[in-house]
């Protein structure tokens, strides 16, 4: 996880920033393993509600590996907000909560996103969007769970946003010092191209290396097996097809970074650095962020524990 971040910003200067993105990814990706393959549908509709009500006391009835979880999340984004107010930056902490639960933008116009953030919402709003992570989640968790395929038309909004990649985004910005403003937030949160694209490249180049293990696992049915089905087409055309789609994502990446915004250069870079560790988890179809003690423990080692030659 960490190799993942150095990935991002490796600069000094950006070492609160690995530490809060660090440890966020962890949770997100411990919470999307949850609703994908561990919890029973009895077991997710109460730690739904567990979420939605954002309060230790929720805990109680939940299994014990959900309340270890559970209780992380809250205790983290506690820690993140007394450090970000030691700082001045407690607002970041809003925009970074909003996010962990991308599943708002889900049911909100973009023109919606904006005037929320606008209004300098309040603790309860970034509940609010923390709640719709979860149902987002469960939202997914319910197709598997009740044997319902859906269309690739259905599939595609939903998966894009549970990549996480919205709140990986927008926490990778929390810990970045004076650089980031409100602004980039909100460029970020309104019409971003870059992201959307980043959201594909994450997206299919995920399903494309790990669909066929997560189908012996039990998983909703991903984009490979529903391009399949509606163009009766081989799996090797599904794949190729959406790999077609990843390096469109690319160009419109290309496009918009030598565009001019009102992003700065750095967070511009560190969004964009984020979908080309993507490059390297799940290059040559493999899923290398699934099983990490293959080639990406090479990189690993070659980047942290080999010296460098002289």
């Amino acid at each position: 996880m960490f190799f993942w971040m150095v990935g991002v910003y490796f600069q000094p200067e950006f070492a609160m920033a690995r530490n809060i993105l660090t440890r966020v990814t962890a949770l997100i990706s411990i919470l999307d393993d949850i609703y994908d393959a561990y919890g029973t549908l009895e077991e997710l509709v109460p730690y739904t509600e567990a979420i939605e009500k954002w309060d230790a006391d929720a805990m109680d009835g939940l299994p014990e590996y959900m309340q270890a979880h559970y209780k992380e999340i809250l205790n983290l984004y506690d820690e993140i907000g007394n450090d970000l107010a030691t700082k001045g930056r407690s607002y970041r902490l809003t925009y970074a909560k909003e996010a962990v639960s991308v599943v708002g933008a889900f049911y909100m116009h973009p023109t919606q996103i904006s005037f929320f953030l606008g209004t300098q919402c309040s603790c309860s709003c970034s509940i609010f969007q923390m709640k719709k992570q979860a149902k987002w989640y469960f939202h997914k968790a319910k197709w598997f769970h009740t044997g319902y395929t859906p269309t690739l038309e259905e599939y595609i909004p939903l998966a894009l946003l549970t990549t996480g990649y919205e709140a990986l985004s927008i926490t990778s910005l929390v810990g970045m010092g004076d650089v980031v403003t409100r602004y980039a937030f909100e460029w970020l949160l309104g019409d971003c191209k870059i992201l959307r694209a980043s959201q594909i490249i994450c997206r299919f180049m995920d399903d494309i290396s790990s669909h066929k293990f997560e189908q012996k696992r039990g998983h909703v049915a991903s984009s490979v097996e529903l391009f399949m089905k509606e163009n009766h087409a081989s799996e090797q055309e599904a794949e190729e097809e959406l790999q077609k789609r990843v390096v469109d994502a690319w160009k419109d990446i290309n496009e918009e970074f030598v565009r001019p915004t009102t992003a700065p250069m750095p967070v511009l870079t560190a969004i964009i650095n984020l979908s080309r560790v993507m490059d390297l988890l799940y290059n040559n179809r493999g899923d290398h962020y699934t099983h990490s003690k293959t080639e990406l423990k090479e990189h690993i080692t070659s980047l942290f524990v080999s010296p460098l030659p002289i």
